[in-house]
């Protein structure tokens, strides 16, 4: 008897879709089950984060997960979910990004090939390189209608909108090459299900009608419901993009930050969805969150936990110890920790000016730096009033009028902090 995965899934609130018998079948049988995953970058961001989540579960319940990398599918574009025709990719990009894609799973999933559950990544292009259209037209168009392919929502959703290019033919068989796909892994690897975001239950369902129809099989299908945020703004965005798994595109601080902003609606959702933790904790996490809700400690434990998960310890240390400085209490020696992305990072949208090397290697004082060099205050009097009120800090230490910056001053070489107060903020650039 395998652990229940379905109802782990149904708890959590991750479970969308489902074929009748399947949570039956899982009980009664360890199987191996798949999702794909669409190589259009060389980093997946937070929404697969999703469909990474249903593997570890998967895997968890003593399954089999399949990791399938789109290689072929990816030169296509699916229409599931999409107004518009995506743009196709050349084969070395497709390679970089699968390569990219690859390295990420193996953090999350157990690919050890000593174990029954092992999880396996494989690229679709691998099967369909050679596929001729007189083969894929004999062997697999034939078993589907036309009727039976118009009449998925993805399909009738395009056609019936006020798009003005329609819908290629290259996007119409999709389901066709995604169904390949599943009777592909059926057969090969003994496949019996897939899994994916509800805006796949098309796809997917073609392909467990063509391994019935075909090879007489049965086949399984879940689907997870796709998550939005309680404020009507898309999930995983930013007003800088996505927020990527990559820490080079999305730096652990600001994937940190993502998490912690969180509505208490949303945190309620995402503690389930994107932690590991058992029903209990969450349960008794919820309960003290609606007690306290200013501690924010829902949105405090999914920062931690999936930051942890994502990228490492050392990086939730990193990042709290950067939100510290921008909130609480910090010293000069923690700034000058901070690397160069971080520290721009955390004063993000901080007025700048810049200042000469020659200018700086001999020293400024505190007066001309404030009110001259830098704009930051607007007047000398009111400089020399800052500082003798003792409101002027730099890198986060108090400062009095005859203090001279120089380059012991430096953050990463080339930057300054200035404070007036608790929340007035400049950054001086030293430049060549």
């Amino acid at each position: 008897m395998q652990n229940n995965f379905v109802e782990e899934l149904r708890w959590r609130g991750m479970l969308h879709d489902i074929m009748p018998y399947t949570e039956q079948h899982l009980l009664d049988n360890p199987s191996a089950g798949y999702i794909g995953f669409d190589p259009t970058s060389d980093s997946l961001h937070i929404g697969s984060l999703v469909q990474i989540m249903i593997l570890i579960h998967f895997q968890k319940a003593g399954h089999q997960p399949i990791a399938l990398v789109g290689g072929a599918t990816g030169m296509i574009g699916d229409p599931s979910g999409k107004s518009d025709e995506r743009n196709l990719l050349d084969a070395a990009t497709l390679q970089k990004n699968i390569d990219g894609i690859k390295n990420q799973l193996s953090k999350f999933l157990d690919f050890d090939s000593g174990k029954k559950e092992a999880a396996i990544l494989v690229n679709n292009y691998d099967w369909m390189k050679d596929y001729t259209l007189i083969d894929f037209s004999r062997d697999i168009g034939k078993h589907l209608t036309v009727n039976y392919m118009m009449a998925k929502d993805s399909v009738k959703k395009r056609l019936g909108s006020d798009a003005k290019v329609g819908m290629s033919f290259t996007e119409f068989t999709y389901q066709l090459l995604q169904g390949y796909d599943f009777l592909h892994l059926y057969q090969n690897m003994d496949c019996k299900i897939q899994m994916g975001g509800s805006d796949q239950w098309g796809n997917i369902t073609t392909g467990t009608e063509l391994i019935r129809r075909k090879v007489g099989g049965k086949a399984y299908a879940i689907t997870c419901p796709l998550i939005t945020k309680a404020d009507g703004t898309k999930f995983g965005k930013t007003e800088g993009g996505n927020v990527w798994l990559d820490k080079s595109k999305t730096s652990p601080y600001k994937f940190y930050q993502y998490w912690l902003n969180s509505s208490d609606e949303d945190a309620e959702n995402y503690i389930k969805i994107f932690t590991l933790l058992d029903q209990e904790k969450i349960s008794n996490l919820i309960v003290q969150h609606r007690e306290m809700p200013h501690l924010r400690l829902l949105q405090k434990t999914i920062a931690e936990e999936v930051t942890r998960m994502v990228h490492s310890e050392e990086d939730i240390v990193k990042a709290l110890k950067a939100s510290q400085i921008l909130f609480g209490k910090s010293t000069a020696e923690d700034l000058k920790k901070l690397d160069q992305q971080t520290f721009l990072e955390v004063f993000e949208g901080v007025p700048q000016a810049e200042i000469s090397q020659a200018d700086f290697s001999s020293g400024i004082d505190m007066i001309n730096l404030l009110a001259n060099s830098t704009n930051f205050l607007k007047s000398n009097g009111e400089a020399r009033r800052a500082l003798s009120e003792n409101s002027i800090a730099v890198n986060k230490s108090k400062v009095e009028e005859h203090y001279s910056i120089s380059d012991k001053d430096l953050i990463d070489n080339q930057y300054i902090l200035l404070q007036r107060g608790k929340k007035n903020y400049f950054i001086i650039k030293v430049v060549a």
